[in-house]
This record gives structure tokens, C-alpha cells and sequence, in this order.
């Protein structure tokens, strides 16, 4: 039977071998586009799903609010004490919890130096919440001891290659300390599908004398620099123990000065781990994580370009049926019933979608890894590690096998043989108005596709060019040390007497980064010193710092390096904190009294808004001050221009200061247009798979086209013959083809315009969508499909009407 059904095919292809390429090709790059997708949402949904407890693992995050209930902040770190605590306040809910607190230290073996931000100190409980495999030495236990180590293996090739790792010591530099920490145990490295990737895990011995003892770091609610995971008991509600945090909160932290619960102003959250990676997305993240709306958005496009081959498929299937009429009529006259007819339409189906499939795997194993190393993950089609993918591949052309062949085979399979016989054959209205639904269709998903491309290029454009209220510019950051911030003012005028450096400054953050640092505040506010219930959060500068980035005042002063008072009790507000607090202008603000911290002193400026952060986060109200002992990074502006004659000057100097470091410069302009690098693959995914479905869609067209000029051949010969030019046949042709790209562009307006508004939601400042994005998106598609249709048409216009009159 299946023989008989390629033997069909194959003489199609002989007879039509426009048409056969059309559907094999259209199939083929659909099933290899969903493919490809299905394997990237795949990995995606896999993260953390190797721990076998995975359901009860949780992470604990923190929230802040305003007074008016809506978010400040949310961190997926908390403080020290809330792990230990939850487990001890609520022994029969959870099993273990456990913390790691992120560093990237500066680690010496021998002549080698290197700074690792995969270096965790943890709690030795991390190996009763995560499954870990360890390979050599200790794992628990090692991390008891004050010195003890854990690398994961690759590291441990790395640093020591062949030998033991286990006995070893390593040099640990960390916040101006160092000390010896000895290996005591290797671990299997961490799966890629990991939401956090260890290569080293240390003691949290070190960590807890460092904030002044085991008491000092038990009742440490500010200090929210640890990632806290539980491992819940069985059968227990993370929703219904999350209701409990709350009381915690209460009867540790108890109340604000003003009388108020703290847990209204703060609360501990859960995460299941497995949501971690697409659907957490918080203020501080050890990694940063992939995104639940991409994965929905590409398995639509997927969806989308499958449907647009199987469309074509449908089409041509259905146009071509009077090619087919007479062997239809004959099989039934000859005893075939209907149903052995379907039986036979549905196996031609089902075999050039098991023949597309081939093509579409060839075309998946020659570009998957292209793929793979551009979405930075490791995408692989293995049935044998995978033997589950044979059986979605199954399932593939099972649904476009269906999908593509099921209305052709109902509508074939419907004639009726005596007016097939007699030549009064003709396809029924309803028939050629679903066709030409599925062409409205076809053309509304393209131009769906093209207008969410021309957004995400505008969107993209938008956020690497706005004026973010500063000069990102020609300014590089260099990371600061303890030398460093006891030699400032030597350092800055060494680098500063190079001719092309202008400034150097110093400060706790840099634009680019997140604002994650505050404080309680206090602020006179008519006349009486205020409590705030808002967050504000806190950058410490040096004195030129706002003069080093172009930041301009709009009220006040800048801070003077001649004024003794400036370093201990000026402050400079944004004039978001002026609006938060009260304040009616920023001239107002001037000279009132401010707490913040344990710091007392008066408003001395107010700079004007700026975004300190990426555009996917509104401006904050933010305070600077003068930087005590919070250096942590230089900021360089250079002459435009001498990017890397001053980069070689900092490499040699960088050389004398801190010889057994790293020289690893950040570019601020570079640093913000990181922060955009996942919406840039999304543009480059979209325009590459939008292009896709509009080849498929062209396609389509074309084969439709040109049979229908085909039929039309004696047709158009007669019109020629009685006077009929170029342009009428084209009208005649053209006109009804370019009427349904027409109204799928019409149906693709609305669609389109609140998707792509949905998705910019997820930015604090967008672009608009405007009229001219769609008039682009219908002159592209539009123009393919008018070159498409003229191009076919004009070739039977052009024919002679004698060889054309005689073709019948």
C-alpha cells in the first residue's frame, strides 16, 4: 500500500515538479523550523530538573514596599539570618535550608592568577538541598572547616591539570583579605541547565567572622547579599508555608519606629527552583536568567511557520483538483468508496511529510549548531541519549501529515464521477473561498512576523540611542582595592596628568549596574523631621564624580572638595527623592535637613533624573554622598577618540598597581548595551524566521499563480486576439491575489499592535507604535506579493495568443 503511495508521488514530481518542490520545501523548512524551537523550548523548561527533589527545593526572595503597596525592590537574595531561621521557626515544614553568598575573589596558585565569579562560600547544608555529585575527597564536611575548599572537576583540571586536586591550597583574595583555603573535595560540574554554576564552593566560616561573629551575623537583617534555599517536607504547600513568613518576620525584626509591623514593609517570598531561570527575573540574580515570553513568543513563530507550509500544502492540493477529477471519477466508478479514497489522499499526505522530514532533519543537523552557539545554549538532536525525541518527531508529522493532508483528502475524495466524467467538473464556491481564507491567513501571519521585527528593531534602536542624561561616552571603569582607595588622590593625579584622561572618580556603583544599595532616611518635610517609608537608594561618590559623568544640577550645588563638611554631611538627591519625599521643587529641597544611615546633614543639591540602570527599569530616587570607606570602582573619562591609546596607558600602569591582577576594563556605553543583548538575539531570531515565512508564503503564491495562469492560458490567448493589452491582463490575473494580501493585512494590524504592546510593557520607557510601522510592514509584504503575482502574470501576458488559443 505505502509502496503504491510513493509510486503516486514520485510521478507527481515527474509531471509537477514545480508544485512537488514547493510543498516538499515548504514542509521541510517549517517542521526544521519547529524542530529547532522545540529543542530550545525543551532545554529551556529543563532548568534544575536534574536535582531529584526537585519539587521540594525552593529559593527565598525578598521584597520591599512603598507605602502605597506597590514594589520598591525585589531581591532573589535575602539576609543571613532568614535560612537558619526558617528552619528552626518551622522544623516540621522545612527539611534543611541552606546559603551561598556570591564573590568573585582574586585566586593565586603559583605565578597563575584569576578572578572567579563562580566562588560561592556556603553553608555545608547546600548538599542536603542540592544533588551534587562529588567525585574525590569530602563534600558536606569540608565545608565545617574554616579553610575547607570544594572545586568542581573542570576547575580543578584547570588549576592543578592531572594531579589530585584534593591536599591542594589556593590563595584566596577577597575585599582587601587573603587567606589560605585548603581542597578538601572535588564535584561534578554543574549541568548547563543550571540556574547557578559553581566552580568553587568555600566555607561560610570566613564570611561570618568577617561581619563580626555568629551573633553579629544572626541578627544582620540589611546586609541581603546571600541566596537562601529550603528544601521542603513532603507534602507540603509552598503556598500555604509562605502564608507563615510573615509571623517570622514579625517576631525577629518586630516593629518600625513608627509603630508599624515589619512584615508590611518587607516580605520573604518562595521560588520554585524550577521557575527560577524563566520566570524569576528579579533586582539580583546569580546569573542572568532566560525568559518565559520568549519561549511562548518562538513557540508561536514555530507554530506560525508550520502552519503557513501546511496552508500551502492545502492550497495547491485543492487548485490542482481538476487535474485529479478524472482518476478520482474513475476509482469510484471502478468500486473505490470514499473512504478508500481519504485512505489513499492522506497516505500521499502523510508520505511527502515523512519525506519533508528527511529533508528537515538533513537541514537541522547542518544548521543546529549555528543555532546553538548563537541562543549560547547546547542544543543537540541525539535519539539515543534522547530516545524521546523520536517520538515527538512521530508526533510531527503525525500533525502535519493530518494537518496538511486532511481537508485535500476530504475534498478530492467528495466529487462526484458522473459529472466528472461527462467534463462538468467544477470546484465548489465554498472550496475556493476557504482557499482563499487560507491565503488571507497565510499573508496575515507574514505581516504579524514583519511588524514585530520592525518593532524590535525600533525598540532596540531606541535603547542604544536615548539620552540617558549623563555622558556614557569615553568613560571606562576600572575595579578599585584597598591601594587603591588609600592612594586615591595620588592615584588620580598620576592617571590624570596622561593628556588624553580628563577626570578619574571613584564610587560604590557605576552606571550600567543595578541599584541595590539603601538605607533608612529622614528628611524635613514642612518644617518636622519625616520617617520615609520610601526606599532610596544610595551611590557613594568621590567629590568630581557627578562633574566625571556630565550629570548637571538642577538645583543647589555639587559637592566641593574645599568644603570639610561636604565629605560627612552633604547630600545630592535626584529629583525623583525629591518628588518621593515631598519636596514641591528641587529649589525647596535645598537646605533641608537629611538622614540617611547613620549619616546627619542637609540637601545641598538636586541633580536632575538620569538612568543610572538599563532602560527596563524606571529611574529611582537616588542620594549620593561622599564615599568613606565604599570604593569599589574608578571611573576614567578620556578624550573622544583615544579609547585605545588610554586603555594601553591603563594596562601598563594597571601593571604597577596591581600586578596579580586581572586587567579587565568595563566601557560604559558597552556595559549598557549589554544589558540589551537578549532583545538583540530576539531581533535577529525574528527577522531570520520572518524571513522564513515569507519565503514559504511567496512560495505558496507562486505555485497558485502560476497554475491559475495556466488554466487561463486559451483564456488570456483570446483576450490578447480581441484587443486586450498588458495591464488588463494583469488586472485580470493579479487583482484577486493581491485583494487577499490585502485583507490579511488588514486582520494583521490589530493582532499585531497588541501583541508587540504587550511585549513592551517589559520596558519602563518604549517606543510608541505608530501608523508608519504598519504602512512598512504592508509596502514590504505587499510589494513580494505584487512581484511575485506580476512576475507569473506578465509571462502569460507576454506569451503568443496564437500558441496560447491552441494550447487547449
Amino acid at each position: 500500500m505505502f509502496k503504491n503511495y510513493f509510486k503516486i508521488v514520485f510521478r507527481n514530481a515527474k509531471k509537477h515538479p514545480l508544485y512537488v518542490f514547493i510543498n516538499l520545501f515548504g514542509l521541510a523548512i517549517g517542521m526544521a523550523v519547529s524542530i529547532v524551537i522545540l529543542l530550545y523550548v525543551r532545554y529551556e523548561l529543563s532548568y534544575d530538573n536534574y536535582h531529584p527533589d526537585v519539587d521540594r527545593i525552593y529559593r527565598v526572595s525578598r521584597a520591599w514596599f512603598n507605602p502605597d503597596g506597590s514594589t520598591s525592590l525585589h531581591l532573589g537574595h535575602t539576609a543571613p539570618p532568614f535560612g537558619p531561621l526558617i528552619q528552626s521557626d518551622f522544623p516540621e515544614d522545612v527539611e534543611f535550608s541552606a546559603r551561598l553568598m556570591n564573590a568573585d575573589p582574586l585566586i593565586k596558585s603559583g605565578n597563575n592568577a584569576f578572578v572567579e565569579e563562580r566562588f560561592f562560600f556556603a553553608d555545608p547544608e547546600v548538599f542536603d538541598v542540592f544533588s551534587w555529585e562529588t567525585l574525590e575527597g569530602e563534600s558536606k564536611n569540608a565545608l565545617t572547616q574554616a579553610d575547607g575548599l570544594i572545586l568542581s572537576e573542570s576547575t580543578a583540571k584547570r588549576y592543578f591539570g592531572s594531579e589530585n586536586a584534593v591536599g591542594k591550597e589556593l590563595l584566596v583574595e577577597i575585599g582587601g583579605m587573603e587567606f589560605t583555603m585548603q581542597v578538601r573535595g572535588v564535584v561534578k560540574d554543574t549541568p548547563n541547565n543550571s540556574h547557578f554554576h559553581i566552580d568553587f564552593l568555600a566555607s561560610m566560616l570566613p564570611v561570618v567572622q568577617f561581619y563580626g561573629g555568629q551573633d553579629a551575623f544572626m541578627s544582620n537583617y540589611g546586609s541581603n547579599n546571600f541566596s537562601t534555599y529550603i528544601k521542603l517536607a513532603e507534602g507540603v504547600s509552598y503556598k500555604n508555608f509562605e502564608a507563615k513568613l510573615p509571623s517570622l518576620i514579625d517576631r525577629h525584626m518586630g516593629e518600625s519606629n513608627s509603630g508599624i509591623p515589619m512584615s508590611k514593609g518587607t516580605q520573604l517570598l518562595l521560588w520554585p527552583i524550577q521557575d527560577i531561570h524563566l520566570k524569576s527575573n528579579l533586582d539580583s540574580e546569580i546569573e542572568p536568567n532566560g525568559n518565559i515570553d520568549y519561549v511562548y513568543v518562538y513557540g508561536a513563530v514555530a507554530l506560525f511557520i508550520l502552519l503557513i507550509a501546511c496552508i500551502n500544502f492545502m492550497n495547491l492540493s485543492t487548485a490542482r483538483s481538476s487535474l485529479r477529477s478524472m482518476e478520482v471519477g474513475l476509482r469510484k466508478v471502478m468500486g473505490a468508496d470514499k473512504t478508500i479514497l481519504i485512505r489513499q489522499f492522506m497516505g500521499e499526505s502523510f508520505v511527502m511529510t515523512f519525506l519533508a522530514m528527511l529533508i528537515a532533519l538533513c537541514l537541522v543537523f547542518l544548521f543546529l549548531p549555528y543555532f546553538s552557539d548563537f541562543l549560547e545554549n547546547p542544543l543537540s538532536l541525539n535519539f539515543l541519549e534522547s530516545p524521546e525525541l523520536l517520538v515527538w518527531i512521530l508526533g510531527l508529522i503525525l500533525f502535519v501529515g493530518l494537518i496538511s493532508g486532511s481537508y485535500p483528502a476530504l475534498f478530492l475524495s467528495g466529487f462526484t464521477p458522473a459529472k466528472v466524467l461527462k467534463g462538468a467538473f467544477k470546484a465548489g464556491k465554498g472550496h475556493e473561498n476557504f482557499r482563499s481564507v487560507l491565503v488571507v491567513g497565510q499573508f496575515a501571519i507574514s505581516v504579524i512576523l514583519i511588524v514585530a521585527v520592525i518593532v524590535v528593531i525600533n525598540q532596540l534602536s531606541f535603547m542604544q540611542n536615548k539620552d540617558l542624561g549623563f555622558e556614557k561616552e569615553d568613560i571606562v571603569v576600572l575595579p578599585s582595592s584597598n591601594q587603591i582607595n588609600e592612594n586615591y588622590l595620588i592615584f588620580k593625579d598620576r592617571l590624570e596628568n596622561h593628556p588624553d584622561i580628563q577626570s578619574v572618580s571613584i564610587s560604590s556603583r557605576v552606571p550600567s549596574g543595578r541599584l541595590l544599595d539603601s538605607q533608612g532616611a529622614t528628611a524635613e518635610v514642612g518644617g518636622e523631621l519625616t520617617q520615609l517609608n520610601s526606599r532610596i537608594a544610595d551611590i557613594h561618590v568621590a567629590h568630581n564624580f557627578l562633574d566625571t559623568y556630565g550629570i548637571s544640577i538642577k538645583a543647589g550645588r555639587n559637592f566641593d572638595f574645599l568644603r570639610a563638611s561636604d565629605s560627612t554631611e552633604a547630600f545630592i538627591l535626584n529629583e525623583a527623592a525629591v518628588r518621593e519625599i515631598g519636596w514641591q521643587s528641587p529649589e525647596e529641597a535645598v537646605g533641608k535637613q537629611f538622614l540617611y544611615g547613620g549619616r546627619r546633614g542637609f540637601v545641598t543639591g538636586v541633580m536632575q533624573d538620569f538612568h543610572f540602570e538599563s532602560l527596563h527599569q524606571p529611574i529611582v530616587p537616588m542620594v549620593f554622598m561622599i564615599s568613606q570607606d565604599r570604593n569599589n570602582s574608578v571611573s576614567i573619562k578620556f578624550e573622544s577618540g583615544k579609547r585605545e591609546e588610554v586603555l594601553a596607558y591603563l594596562k601598563e600602569e594597571w601593571a604597577v598597581m596591581r600586578p596579580d591582577y586581572p586587567f579587565e576594563p568595563l566601557i560604559i556605553d558597552q556595559g549598557f548595551n549589554r544589558q540589551y543583548e537578549a532583545e538583540a538575539r530576539v531581533k535577529t531570531i525574528f527577522t531570520f524566521f520572518s524571513a522564513l515565512a515569507i519565503i514559504i508564503s511567496v512560495l505558496g503564491l507562486l505555485g497558485l499563480v502560476t497554475f491559475a495562469t495556466e488554466q487561463r492560458t486559451r483564456e488570456i490567448g483570446i483576450r490578447k486576439v480581441m484587443g486586450a493589452e498588458t495591464g488588463n491582463i494583469l488586472a485580470l490575473l493579479g487583482k484577486d491575489f493581491l485583494k487577499l494580501v490585502a485583507i490579511g493585512f488588514l486582520i494583521a494590524i490589530p493582532v499585531s499592535y497588541f501583541g508587540m504592546k504587550s511585549w513592551l510593557q517589559d520596558f519602563a520607557y518604549s517606543i510608541g507604535i505608530n501608523w508608519t510601522t504598519f504602512l512598512w510592514a504592508g509596502l514590504i509584504a505587499g510589494a513580494i506579493a505584487a512581484f511575485t503575482v506580476i512576475s507569473q502574470t506578465i509571462r502569460a501576458a507576454w506569451a503568443n495568443p496564437v500558441k496560447s488559443i491552441k494550447s487547449e
